[in-house]
């Protein structure tokens, strides 16, 4: 199986991609840490502050010692430089809040998965014919379900996952699976400021489990 399709895969089964950033590395690590012990194989760090590449290759570092089986992706990904940069330190997948035809070209180019963020049927078919077949639906809460319902037909090789705004709720997370998500991906309604201020962990991990087991009763 090729690096693409584990990552690919990994992400449809967990069903959710959590995503976050903490400017403190100890934070990042134990949030890291939490959402493991939930039962997450595949997770979002987004590059959103000047610490984001040290603590991305910590990241790395106390993944390889501690969770082999854990796959780290990077977002917020603008452009070539630092694509590269967090290639150079890892990262197993890289997702972008819009497409970059050149990040595209030099991951594709090391067989890696690249899921950029598309609003409007000429950017998903931009990045189709580039050979990607991972799109993040951003910003989801302004897309909504039904922009993927009235779309999904003209792309049927395509996995989708909507991102920005997704719920924590049955209702917000069932609507978009019925609309023909692959996955949703969750910031900060899952990973809140306020939980990583508080370093409440446990709450981390429980609202994550909750998370992994609603997204599983839906899908099935």
């Amino acid at each position: 199986m090729s690096a693409i399709q584990k990552v690919s895969d990994t992400i449809v089964k967990q069903g959710m991609l959590p995503l976050y950033f903490n400017a403190d590395e100890t934070v990042t690590i134990e949030v890291l840490r939490a959402i493991y012990r939930s039962g997450i194989k595949a997770v979002e760090y987004t590059s959103r502050g000047e610490t984001a590449l040290s603590n991305f290759t910590k990241m790395v570092e106390v993944r390889n010692a501690e969770m082999p089986d854990l796959l780290l992706g990077i977002g917020t990904i603008k452009n070539l430089q630092q694509a590269q940069d967090f290639y150079n330190v890892g990262a197993d997948f890289f997702i972008s809040p819009g497409f970059v035809p050149e990040v595209a070209a030099f991951l594709k180019s090391k067989g890696v998965l690249y899921s950029p963020g598309c609003m409007t049927p000429t950017e998903i078919i931009a990045a189709e014919n580039a050979g990607i077949h991972f799109i993040k639906l951003f910003p989801g809460n302004i897309l909504g379900p039904d922009f993927l319902s009235s779309i999904k037909d003209l792309f049927p090789n395509l996995l989708f996952m909507p991102t920005g705004g997704v719920d924590t709720t049955k209702e917000n997370i069932g609507g978009w699976f019925k609309a023909g998500v692959s996955a949703v991906g969750m910031g900060s309604k899952l990973i809140s400021k306020q939980l990583m201020a508080n370093k409440d962990y446990a709450t981390i991990e429980s609202e994550t489990k909750a998370v992994l087991s609603l997204i599983h009763s839906i899908k099935n």
